[in-house]
């Protein structure tokens, strides 16, 4: 059930139509006869949990059974942790469900790349070898719903967050599906507390909910659908394009996956949104990153956040010196790669990162020492070039560690960074083709430069209390955007799978 599709459409509607009930009860016996308001809760959740439920077993019912395995996993664990006072023991268990949840990880998703990697070697050292291990299929969403996991159970081993005492509404954290398939990765502590509060959505919301689906469907079906014609074909014929056509699909993906990802967020957010639960921002014009630090504050911030809190942090972090610091970013990007997929191609992206990462570390340590470079760093001109260098150096290596993660072969990247610079084939971009791409490219341009001033304005007018809300204008508005959104679903015609789906 693609988001993007008329069926995705009808799901919200039906969705939205089974909660008028619940609305009606809030509004006139809630608010005036001050009615339980839990009965509202309760309902709300359950309603979304079986929902959710049906939503993911509209892919393959089977898979559902061990999404449920997992949630009854680390809900056991969580309980008998809170029991156990002993250090000792607490971590026993904590051990216990990261071993269940990176075994089905592992199980799923990597022992096919661990066998091809393992028969390479064996290959390159002379010997014949042949390893037939069960081949399972990738269920959708895994790699996000066991991070959640993890998280809930690391945050209950420090302490921070009490385990839940409901299973179903544990359940329902994991399978919530606006973020089920892609994110963002929701962490429990974010999450949990939010389904016992009762916040049913206001103008405002709404307003702010139906914008966002018609962003993202105008994201993934106008910008990143069209952009993958032109991606598709230069990645597919490499050695057949000619240089322009090369740095075209290159620029193509750049865009493409930006607004297929962040596309499938925003309708992620506003899904959400309508039901009124918050969702945590992944993506801040990432493109507009002054370094790549930056960029990975702005870009799948929800991922970033996660192996900063859960993997950097626990590892050492920035904590003993330099080198165990360049170590930890670098063991924390090749995971982060080869959480992406199992492949070495992801591997050498997450690497790149990582190199590149530590390079901006010790620049900036090597002149935050030298007196000359900070005063001459002060000047107004020198801040404007040094932004502006930063800028394009970030944007340029990003751009270009990004034929690794859409290549699916190593050698197809090394053949297309090399056809960047050397003439390949000799097939051109047709002129049509090519006005497409660099018009969609211009509105990525133009949707960084205005998104930070309508990010700034959103948050002030939810912060303005006294504001008055009228509700007919904002049921005309939502009707407006409504509509807007099926129009781009319904002219998009046979959408593309969301690039993140296989992750």
């Amino acid at each position: 059930m693609i988001f993007t599709t008329p069926l995705y459409v009808i799901f919200i509607v039906f969705l939205m139509l089974s909660f008028l009930p619940l609305n009606v009860y809030f509004v006139y016996l809630v608010k005036k006869l001050r009615f339980n308001k839990q009965i509202y809760v309760v309902f709300r959740a359950y309603i979304l949990l079986i929902f959710s439920l049906l939503f993911y077993s509209s892919w393959n019912p089977k898979y559902l059974v061990l999404m449920v395995w997992v949630a009854a996993f680390d809900f056991s664990i969580s309980q008998w942790m809170q029991e156990e006072r002993a250090r000792k023991h607490r971590k026993w268990l904590l051990a216990l469900s990261l071993a269940n949840n990176l075994g089905v990880l592992i199980a799923f998703k990597y022992l096919g790349f661990f066998e091809e990697s393992l028969v390479g070697l064996i290959h390159l050292l002379g010997m014949e070898a042949h390893i037939e291990i069960l081949r399972l299929v990738l269920p959708v969403g895994i790699s996000f719903y066991i991070f959640q996991s993890i998280s809930y159970i690391v945050d209950i081993y420090r302490g921070i967050l009490p385990p839940e005492r409901n299973f179903f509404y544990y359940l329902f954290y994991l399978s919530f599906f606006p973020q089920l398939v892609a994110g963002p990765i929701v962490q429990a502590k974010v999450f949990l507390p939010q389904i016992r509060r009762m916040k049913p959505i206001s103008p405002l919301n709404l307003k702010m909910a139906l914008f966002l689906l018609l962003l993202g469907a105008f994201k993934k079906s106008v910008l990143a659908d069209h952009l993958a014609i032109t991606a598709d074909f230069s990645f597919s014929h490499i050695m057949d394009v000619d240089r322009k056509f090369l740095w075209l699909g290159l620029l193509s993906y750049t865009g493409q996956i930006y607004c297929d990802f962040s596309g499938y967020t925003d309708i992620a957010l506003g899904s959400a949104l309508i039901f009124g639960f918050r969702l945590p921002e992944n993506f801040r014009m990432p493109y507009l990153a002054r370094g790549f630090s930056d960029f990975w504050r702005r870009w799948h911030i929800s991922l970033s956040s996660w192996l900063k809190s859960y993997l950097y942090i626990p590892i050492g972090g920035n904590r003993h010196g330099g080198l165990r610091t360049y170590r930890n970013l670098m063991i924390v990007m090749l995971l982060g790669g080869l959480w992406h997929g199992a492949n070495w191609n992801f591997i050498v992206w997450g690497l790149g990162h990582g190199i590149l990462l530590s390079l901006e570390k010790g620049i900036k340590d090597l002149l935050q020492m030298s007196k000359y470079w900070k005063v001459w760093l002060e000047g107004k001109w020198a801040r404007i070039f040094v932004g502006i260098g930063s800028w394009l150096f970030t944007f340029v290596s990003v751009s270009l560690l990004w034929i690794f993660f859409r290549s699916t072969k190593f050698s197809d990247s090394l053949c297309y960074l090399q056809g960047l610079f050397i003439k390949n084939g000799d097939i051109s971009i047709s002129y049509t083709q090519e006005m497409v791409t660099i018009w969609c490219l211009l509105a990525i341009v133009l949707g960084h430069i205005l998104g930070d001033r309508y990010v700034k304005r959103w948050s002030k007018l939810e912060r303005d209390k006294s504001r008055k809300q009228t509700p007919v204008r904002y049921m005309f508005l939502g009707a407006l955007f409504s509509l807007g959104f099926i129009a781009v679903v319904l002219m998009s015609g046979n959408s593309l799978p969301f690039v993140y789906f296989v992750f």
